[in-house]
């Protein structure tokens, strides 16, 4: 699959919903609820971080169990990283930044990759790269909307995921941008419950998130 055709999937997944939920799973036996819970409220694709022991067997899961849920993997660092989460099911790979070993294995993989900046200059690589659907990390200490907003303009061409210190009512603010699809929180999954089991809470916090959708300026 080439580069455009990733492209395109990407932007797909981008458009599911305007928050992609960043999840860290310690336990793999809550990932089903809590992604049934995700998509029940309106928030079908879901971002499993590889910080946990946990990670690639609750994607696996999620992959095998949950109707309509479109499971993608985050912190992805490596080559590994990329076979890894792909034979687990994964759908879609988000990394923190970009390295060459990195894209050269993504441009190996049959996973689509939405790979991670924060400044214009690693923008303007990645858009040399074919890369045109970026996340933009970590998006408030980084310069938040402001810097964001003021790519849109030199970077037509590029859309963007920020992810990073987003919460629902800061959310709006960068879901206005023109160059922005959806944000990224970890907001909609707090741990109290995950440990609690609250996944009625979870939908809720999902069903609020997808509200959101009417102020997307891509939408």
């Amino acid at each position: 699959m080439n580069i455009e055709a990733k492209q395109k999937q990407v932007e797909a997944t981008m458009r599911l919903a305007p928050v992609i939920p960043v999840v860290i799973i310690d336990d793999a036996r809550h990932a089903v609820p809590m992604a049934r819970a995700l998509v029940a409220g309106g928030v079908p694709a879901i971002e499993v971080t590889l910080r946990t022991p946990a990670a690639l067997d609750a994607i696996r899961a999620i992959a095998a169990e949950v109707e309509g849920a479109v499971v993608g993997v985050g912190t992805v660092l490596t080559a590994k990283d990329l076979h890894d989460a792909e034979q687990a099911g994964a759908r879609f790979a988000v990394s923190p930044g970009v390295s060459p070993n990195l894209l050269s294995a993504a441009e190996d993989s049959a996973l689509p990759l939405l790979p991670g900046v924060a400044t214009a200059s690693e923008a303007m690589k990645l858009l040399e790269r074919g890369y045109r659907h970026l996340k933009f990390f970590p998006a408030v200490p980084a310069g938040g909307t402001k810097l964001l907003g003021a790519w849109a303009s030199p970077l037509p061409q590029l859309r963007f995921c920020p992810t990073g210190g987003i919460s629902l009512t800061s959310a709006p603010d960068f879901l206005a941008l023109s160059n922005v699809l959806c944000v990224g929180g970890s907001w909609l999954t707090p741990k109290d419950k995950f440990m609690s089991g609250d996944w009625e809470g979870i939908e809720q916090l999902a069903r609020e998130a997808a509200l959101l959708r009417g102020v997307v300026a891509n939408a």
